[in-house]
Order: structure tokens, then sequence, then C-alpha cells
């Protein structure tokens, strides 16, 4: 994998470790969301699960990413080993990075539930960055609902964006290309789709000064470890509670409901994957 994309490489390495210390995991499904003109949020993401019933979730509409992987179909993916599809993350395509990323994820749940950490419920799908008149709120991605509520207080709002069409200027809001105009901000919310796009190296050069960056997404159920790192303070992500009714909804691209909830991770509560791997309860074993 190139040396420019340093979380990429840590995260593959991630699931190795994982599927080292657990045994080897294998494919049980792959489940697309339908093809839409206009999806909902939930129509957005693929699922992986693994032969345990983990699931790990991972955004498909960049470039096509989502039209790729339903031309390709399944393909015999069931029964693959969990790395197969990890390696994709590192060295594929946007569909295999997508599957790629999913598995890390879905072997991450997997971890978190050998080893016994539940993430913390959120109420707040932006990070819990508690928004106070005197701030300067930036964003990697669009967030409607936040921008509405920045302005509401009277808190400055700006955006990195990538395509050129919707950049502009007015009071209160600057929607921009440059990633440099984050420096100025001391509060940031990023869309997960950093881990996709290969923009969180040089995205995160510009958040080191800010009192608070949150990562928020599905795509985001990966080890926090090198995020945290970076200088990310919460981690918000979706956190599956009904594997199989999961899995139907997020086929027919409905809503998820009360199959999943918001989880939240931050430093002070998240115990590291170190000490993750090295409580896995054996199976067999009593817990201590």
């Amino acid at each position: 994998m190139s040396a420019a994309f340093p979380v990429r490489r840590w995260l593959v390495g991630a699931a190795q470790r994982i599927d080292e210390a657990l045994g080897p995991a294998r494919i049980r499904r792959i489940v697309l969301p339908p093809l839409a003109d206009r999806p909902g949020k939930e129509g957005e993401f693929c699922a992986v699960q693994l032969d345990d019933g983990s699931v790990g979730l991972a955004f498909t509409l960049l470039d096509g990413t989502l039209a790729a992987l339903h031309a390709r179909g399944d393909r015999g993916q069931a029964g693959r080993m969990a790395m197969e599809l990890v390696r994709g993350y590192a060295e594929g395509d946007g569909a295999e990075r997508a599957l790629g990323l999913a598995a890390i994820n879905a072997l991450t749940r997997r971890l978190y539930d050998r080893a016994g950490f539940v993430a913390d419920n959120s109420t707040d799908s932006f990070g819990s960055l508690n928004l106070a008149p005197g701030d300067r709120l930036g964003m990697v991605g669009h967030f409607t609902p936040l921008i509405e509520q920045a302005r509401a207080l009277g808190i400055p709002v700006t955006v990195l964006e990538l395509k050129a069409e919707l950049v502009r200027e007015e009071a209160g809001l600057v929607v921009t290309l440059d990633a440099q105009r984050l420096a100025g901000c001391n509060k940031i919310v990023s869309t997960s789709t950093l881990l996709l796009n290969d923009t969180f190296e040089a995205v995160a050069g510009c958040w080191r000064g800010a009192e608070a960056v949150a990562i928020v997404g599905p795509s985001a159920g990966c080890p926090p470890d090198p995020l945290f790192a970076a200088g990310v303070s919460a981690v918000g992500t979706a956190w599956v509670v009904d594997a199989e009714a999961f899995l139907a909804r997020c086929a027919a691209g409905e809503k998820w409901g009360e199959t999943s909830r918001k989880a939240t991770l931050t430093p002070q509560r998240y115990p590291g994957l170190d000490a993750l791997l090295a409580g896995i309860r054996r199976p067999g074993c009593a817990l201590p």
C-alpha cells in the first residue's frame, strides 16, 4: 500500500491482528441497498456479515461504487476469508475499498463483542460538539441540520467540499475547496467517507488546533486508535443491535429504526486496540 495513506495501512494491519487473535473469519453474506435515483440515508451503505453474525458497514455512493457492486453481484463472496475483502481496502478500486472497510468494521465489532466492549449510546448525530455562541464550526461534508443549528446561534460555518460547483460565500457560511480554511475553526465535524476517498491525512493536518473534532457515520466502525491519534475527539457510528432485521432493512433500503442505535467512542472511554485484544474472552472460559 502507498505510504501516503497511513490510516488505511494501520486499519488493514489492525484487521489482521484481530483475525489472527480470534481465528480466521469468513464472509457469511454481503448485503447491498437497492439502486435508487435519490436514496435515503439508509440506502447509502453496504453491509458485510461474518460467519459469527458480526456486521460492518461502509458508504457506497462515491464515484459509482454502488452501481459497480450491483454489477458484480455476490460472485461467490459467501465463504471467502474476511481478510481477502480487507485487502481490497488497501489495494482495490472503489467497490473493493468499500467492501474492505465494511469487512474491517465487521471484524472490529467481532472484537468488541468478544472483549465485552460496548460503545456508549449517543443522542447526538454530530459527535456531541455542544455548539455555543463564539464557536467557529468547520465541516467536512454538508450537514444541513447542523448548519441550520449553527447559524441560528450566530456561529459562522466553513464547509469543505470536493465539488467546485458548490463553492460559495455568504453571510455566516463559506463553502470551499481549500482544507486550510478549517484551521480557523475551533469545532469540526467530518463525514467518515474520509476513510474511503484518501483525504483523511490531508484534512487531519488542518484541524490540529481545534478543541473538538468529531468523525461521524456508519463507515466509522473501525478501531478508532489512529483517528484519536490524529486529533479526533469523538467518533459517532452505527451499532447494530439486531443483525438479521437490520440486514433485511438494509437490503430493502428501509430505515434501520430499532435494529441499530447511534454510538459514540471517545479517547476517554475507549480502551484501545491492544487492551481489547488482551481482554478477549476465550470460548468456554469463565469470565473473571
